[in-house]
């Protein structure tokens, strides 16, 4: 069984900077180091990724995954559901941004992992904050 982790920081940069990063998939090698290469294979009618391949490198966490992404509840809310991977089982993930003022956004990142090895749920939920917890800050840093 798989559970969720989840982290919330406040990043000083308007929404809409963090919008344009987070929302530019094929970017996401440039500044998030655990993504180590990134395909966006299919796209909607405002060019957004609704599919894409990544390579990961999250520590314990290295695959290579499809994701579908679900812009429903955009602009405030990215979600994404793994399609395929060769190891992991399961990788879903929600970023919800929420806008404190002019120069500064709350962003809550959700994850959940499962792997096909047998790997104490212990070191899955540990792996899934560290990646939770860089990906946020990574994210900072790019729109600062």
């Amino acid at each position: 069984m798989s559970e969720k982790s989840t982290s919330t920081v406040v990043i000083d940069a308007a929404l809409a900077d963090v919008q344009r990063a987070l929302f530019d998939i094929a970017k996401y090698p440039e500044w998030l180091s655990s993504i180590k290469k990134s395909e966006v294979l299919e796209s909607d009618d405002q060019d957004r990724p609704l599919k894409a391949k990544l390579a990961i490198d999250a520590g314990m966490m290295k695959d290579r995954v499809t994701l579908d992404y679900d812009w429903s509840a955009a602009p405030l809310v990215l979600s994404f559901s793994m399609d395929e991977a060769d190891l992991l089982t399961q990788m879903d993930g929600v970023y919800t941004l929420k806008s404190l003022d002019e120069d500064s956004t709350q962003v809550t990142y959700e994850l959940t992992v499962a792997v096909s090895l047998p790997v104490p749920s212990m070191m899955i939920t540990k792996a899934q904050q560290q990646t939770i917890d860089a990906a946020l800050k990574e994210l900072a840093a790019r729109v600062s």
